[in-house]
């Protein structure tokens, strides 16, 4: 009967050592869970560091509003903002202030790169205000303001036509239209012609049938935009024609030839700067 307890008591020692060996075992393989889910959590932060180090980051730019202009363009567009007074005003304009005178040339000065240089006269003229667009208007916005010293195409007072008109001799005049406000700032005789020069321009005139203002009509009609140009020249020994410019919404410069007799485009070319 002593025998008994004595099995039991050995059997519960037993199970006890079987039970804290297990727990031991328990904890040890949780610590090294543990520990590895540690170190594969740094080697992780460690690996994204390492990309995003060599990958180069992503950038993106914002397209530009408008597209950017040439410094010819960008003068273009400020002198024919300014500018009031059309093509058509400023021919008829020109023409009454010589008897019985024809249009030999009419050019917006600024507008083309020979005009840059060149210094308009000292006379008093209309300043600009306020904007037009590119086809402008004629009806006058300016001021008359007076100058005490000339300055660089188109000048402080404002854009200016400049005109030739011819009598019927070839004698050339050159008149001076303030391009705001359409008055005349100068008209004068040319003091550089001699005989060859007139007879040269009595010649070419005779030759052109046609009048500027078609020439102008045809060139416009080909490509919408704002006349800026329109002088009779030679056409290689084949005539004459009228070489017309125009200068479009995009304001770049188009220069057509127009033959003086027929008003067929000859010639067309188109200044990208």
């Amino acid at each position: 009967m002593r025998l008994e307890p004595r099995r039991n008591n050995r059997l519960s020692l037993r199970s006890r050592n079987l039970r804290a060996t297990g727990a031991a075992a328990c904890l040890a393989a949780a610590a090294l869970l543990l520990t590895a889910c540690g170190q594969s959590s740094d080697s992780a932060t460690s690996a994204a560091t390492e990309a995003a180090k060599v990958l180069p980051r992503k950038t993106t730019a914002s397209p530009s509003a408008t597209a950017e202009l040439t410094e010819d363009q960008q003068e273009r567009k400020r002198v024919l903002d300014a500018t009031k007074v059309t093509f058509d005003d400023a021919a008829t304009t020109a023409v009454g202030e010589v008897a019985n005178g024809k249009l030999v040339d009419l050019d917006l000065e600024g507008v083309d790169d020979d005009d840059r240089d060149e210094s308009p006269s000292p006379s008093g003229s209309g300043s600009p205000t306020g904007s037009a667009s590119p086809t402008g208007s004629a009806s006058p916005t300016g001021s008359p303001a007076a100058t005490g010293s000339p300055s660089t195409s188109p000048g402080a007072d404002g854009p200016v036509w400049v005109a030739e008109v011819a009598e019927k001799d070839g004698t050339v005049h050159t008149v001076r239209i303030n391009a705001v406000d359409g008055k005349v700032i100068e008209a004068r005789v040319d003091a550089d012609q001699d005989a060859e020069d007139k007879k040269q321009t009595a010649d070419r005139l005779a030759q052109a049938t046609q009048t500027p203002e078609q020439a102008a009509k045809v060139a416009t009609e080909k490509k919408k935009g704002t006349v800026t140009s329109v002088g009779l020249d030679d056409n290689d020994g084949n005539g004459v024609v009228w070489s017309v410019d125009v200068v479009g919404s995009d304001w770049k410069k188009t220069t057509f030839e127009v033959d003086a007799k027929n008003d067929t485009i000859v010639r067309e070319e188109t200044d990208n700067d």
